[in-house]
């Protein structure tokens, strides 16, 4: 992959010159559609690599309580709370995920795991594993598409993505029906469940 080090100071710098082309400025139609079904609005989510969040907007505003966001840059964070200053500041966490602690029945996945280095694909699918109890499931949206080799977004594919998941029931993971016209025929949408260890 080359020199390209994806710290927080490489994100900091994208948000700063809004080289942000994975944000669609809106919540993304699959979770929409996907949470539109879900009752329980008590459910501990995380949404790691949150960005911008408009996600976990649409969520505060359909009803669920415990949605938290975490991001290695401050600023979208700052951006997220200037949009919903009602949004609770505890839930706010600027950290790097794979120093994260915690429990959360959902992790919830959007355009995170295409940015950090694909070497670290396996260690975040053990990481979301750790975060989860039981019972608890990663409802996320992976590219289904080769896309770039030297920078993010970084491509990948079902075959490829089913590998780091072995440990998961995957209760779905199949091609998105509902994708953003841009994005059409190009993401998977998974529902994997942490089940008993094997």
């Amino acid at each position: 992959m080359g020199e390209l080090n994806l710290d927080k100071s490489y994100w900091d710098e994208r948000y700063r010159t809004q080289e942000t082309g994975w944000d669609i400025g809106e919540p993304s139609t699959p979770f929409v559609e996907y949470f539109n079904q879900v009752e329980n609005k008590q459910l501990k989510i995380l949404i790691p690599g949150a960005g911008n969040s408009y996600e976990a907007e649409f969520l505060l505003k359909a009803g669920f309580l415990n949605v938290f966001v975490l991001d290695v840059s401050e600023q979208p964070l700052k951006n997220l709370v200037e949009r919903i200053p009602g949004f609770p500041k505890s839930h706010i966490i600027c950290d790097d995920f794979f120093e994260h602690t915690g429990s959360y029945d959902i992790v919830l996945e959007q355009t995170f795991f295409c940015a950090i280095d694909p070497s670290l694909r396996q260690k975040y699918a053990d990481k979301v594993w750790n975060l989860l109890p039981p019972g608890g499931k990663l409802v996320g949206v992976f590219f289904d598409d080769k896309l770039n080799t030297d920078h993010p977004p970084f491509g990948g594919n079902k075959e490829e993505y089913l590998k780091y998941f072995e440990k998961f029931d995957k209760l779905h993971f199949e091609k998105c029906h509902n994708s953003i016209e841009p994005r059409k025929g190009r993401e998977i949408f998974a529902l994997l469940k942490k089940g008993k260890v094997r």
